[in-house]
This record gives structure tokens, C-alpha cells and sequence, in this order.
């Protein structure tokens, strides 16, 4: 939330230039508030648990924010209960209408297939459309992110030749209000077996790489207007996630290797090493105040269409 001080203070500007949340006394009594309106399009298997997980970091904002979950229909889910979807979830088309402050598209396991192989990529387009056209400003993790930037700028993913798994060093590459109070170099938890060129997003000039490292590759990209943001990691995950799908893989008998950096000297029989949760908080917390709630309309209706 904003501090309010007066515009003739000497840190006022300080304070401005530094991407900090200030506002003067006059601004403040005009004010309008309202709760910011957000959608989770929630494409992963395991529905709850990432509900949970988003809500984690969305929750660590003063602002009020009214959520939507919306499920895709073309894709019947084997491992939520219809139940929970029904009474939790609508789709597209129930909200076709509306209008968003701001949108949270998932990733998805299914990384390995081609974009136009996935059963419900139709159905992707359309909200790729949707997120353009109603939604002020959008988040896009993972799969998702690789999907927007295929999808809005033509940008192919490439297959790796082993799966990226673990926790990786990133680091910051330019200043920007989205990454404002990271440190230099911080942790994100990254699980993918695909990567989007990171020198094909550079030539893009509508885009501006935030954050990489030469194991991830592209790590957090935006709009100049920050009203796309890609992130390939998964600062959401909590502190069990990696080891589930470890377990998971290896009981499997699949050639899995040990998650990197996650466990303690490397060595899983030690505790798991937490070293992504304050970034990852402060992530969310920036995007919703500074490219959301400082910038859209208060009147939702009158959010206009992203060109791309």
C-alpha cells in the first residue's frame, strides 16, 4: 500500500524515482478503492495444491483482490474432483465478457508435445486472446509463458537434452518495477524439459529480458509496459514440490536426476534448502501494486486491448 506524505518533502522524489508506493495528501482524498479483479487459468493437473500455492503469494499484498479460477473446457481434468471444479471453477465462455485487472496463466506438464498438440490449444489461443483484449495486465508461468511468447510473437520453444530441474541462481539485467528490491542474484526453482530462445526474445523489441542465467536461459521477461510477464520458473512452488515429482519420477523407474541445489549439500537424504520464497513473494507483491493496481482503469470497462 501507499505512503502518504507530502509532495514538497525531499524523499518524496527520492521515493519516486526508487519505485516506492508514494502518494501526496490531495491524491490520497480523491482516491477511489476497490478490489482488484484477477483470473487464475489453472492448466495443472494438481488444481488444489496450486491454488494453494498462488494464493500464498498473492496474499502477501494489503491490497483486496477478488479471484476467479477458470478451467479450460475442452480438457476434462483426471485428478480434480468434478466436484471442486463446479463449484469452484467457471469457464471461458461464462466470462467471456468480463473484464480483468490482471490474469495468472499456469504452466502445464506438457512441455514435450508441439503447442498445436495439446487437446485444449484452441481453447489456449482463445484466452492468449482473451488475457489481450480484457485483462490489464497478465502473468504467465511456465508452459504458459512459453505458449504467450510462441503464440504472441512467434517465438518456437526448444527441446533440452535433459530435463532443467532444480534451483538455479538467476540474475537481474535491467532495472525494472517488477524486480524492485531484489538482490542481485536470487533463487527460483525451475522444472521444464523445454526453453524459449532467450536470443530470439532479445531481437524482439517489444520485450525486455529482466532476468536470466546460463543454466535457465530466459528466467523473467516483459512488455515494456509490463503488461505481459513471462516467468519460466516457478517461485510458487512450496518446499516439497520438487521432491513430490523426484519421488514421483524415480519410483516411476524414470531417469531422473537430483533436483539441483534443493537438498542440502546436494545430497537427498539431507533437509531441502528454502532459498526462493522471499523473492518469489516480493515478485507478486510488485507486479499486483505497481503494474496493476497503480495502472488500471477504475472504471474495469474501459481497459483497452494490448496490441501485440
Amino acid at each position: 500500500m501507499p505512503i502518504i506524505i507530502p509532495r514538497d518533502l525531499p524523499a518524496y522524489q527520492t521515493l519516486i524515482d526508487e519505485n516506492i508506493f508514494v502518494m501526496d495528501k490531495e491524491r490520497a482524498n480523491r482516491q477511489d478503492i476497490r478490489p482488484l479483479e484477477l483470473a487464475i487459468v489453472n492448466l495443472m493437473p494438481t488444481k488444489v495444491k496450486t491454488e494453494t500455492q498462488i494464493l500464498r503469494r498473492i496474499s502477501n499484498t494489503a491490497l483486496q483482490v477478488k479471484i476467479d479460477f477458470i478451467k479450460t473446457s475442452s480438457h476434462e481434468s483426471k485428478n480434480t474432483s468434478k466436484e471442486h471444479l463446479e463449484n469452484f471453477y467457471v469457464t471461458l465462455d461464462d466470462i467471456k465478457d468480463k473484464k480483468y485487472d490482471a490474469m495468472i496463466v499456469t504452466g502445464a506438464p506438457i512441455e514435450n508435445l508441439e503447442f498445436e498438440e495439446v487437446d485444449y490449444w484452441d481453447e489456449m489461443v482463445e484466452i492468449l486472446e482473451f488475457a489481450k483484449k480484457n485483462v490489464y495486465s497478465t502473468m504467465f508461468i511456465c508452459w504458459a509463458s512459453q505458449a504467450a511468447l510462441y503464440h504472441y510473437y512467434g517465438i518456437e520453444k526448444k527441446k533440452l537434452d535433459k530435463k532443467l530441474f532444480g534451483v538455479y541462481k538467476c540474475v537481474l539485467e535491467e532495472d525494472s518495477i517488477i524486480t524492485n528490491g531484489f538482490d542481485d542474484e536470487f533463487f527460483v526453482p525451475h522444472s521444464r524439459h523445454t526453453n524459449s530462445n532467450i536470443d530470439d526474445i532479445r531481437e524482439i523489441e517489444d520485450l525486455v529480458i529482466l532476468s536470466s542465467s546460463k543454466d535457465v536461459g530466459l528466467n523473467i521477461a516483459s512488455t515494456k509496459d509490463e503488461r505481459f510477464i513471462f516467468l519460466t520458473g516457478h517461485g510458487e512452488y512450496d518446499e516439497e514440490t520438487l521432491e513430490q515429482e523426484y519421488l514421483r519420477d524415480k519410483n516411476s523407474g524414470l531417469d531422473i536426476d537430483v533436483p539441483v541445489n534443493y537438498y542440502k549439500d546436494n545430497n537427498p537424504n539431507e533437509d531441502i534448502s528454502v532459498k526462493w520464497k522471499a523473492h518469489s513473494n516480493l515478485l507478486f507483491s510488485n507486479w499486483l501494486n505497481y503494474c496493476v493496481y497503480q495502472r488500471t482503469n477504475y472504471n474495469r470497462e474501459r481497459i483497452e486491448e494490448r496490441a501485440v
